[in-house]
């Protein structure tokens, strides 16, 4: 590491190749935030899935469901209460330039529920 260090230091290097070929193994035990399905989305299951989030990462706006990916702690529980709905994306990675671009706005498209 002190070696890399100084090699670095001398010719400016400031980070390390990214994206890596391969992720790490103990990559694929992270949680991971989740991926809804617009199709599976009634009035029901999203109003289940905001009172289930407790990060306030999901809240309904008309027929909108807004999911805020930075305050998203992967904890699960919608997965838990929809899975149907909801599926885990297996992408641990974020980056973003905005703020903004970490709230999705995905629309509701699933029937109404009988």
């Amino acid at each position: 590491m002190v070696l890399w260090f100084a090699h670095g230091v001398r010719r400016g290097v400031v980070t390390t190749r990214y994206p890596f070929e391969e992720p790490d193994r103990w990559t694929l035990d992270l949680p991971t935030p989740p991926c809804f399905d617009p199709d599976a989305l009634t009035n029901d299951v999203v109003a289940e899935l905001v009172a289930v989030c407790p990060s306030g990462a999901l809240r309904r706006e008309d027929d909108t469901l807004v999911y805020d990916v930075g305050a998203c702690t992967s904890c699960g529980r919608c997965l838990a209460a929809a899975p149907d709905a909801v599926s885990a994306s297996d992408m641990f990675e974020l980056a973003a330039t905005a703020r903004e671009q970490l709230v999705k706005r995905i629309p509701l498209r699933g029937g109404s529920p009988s």
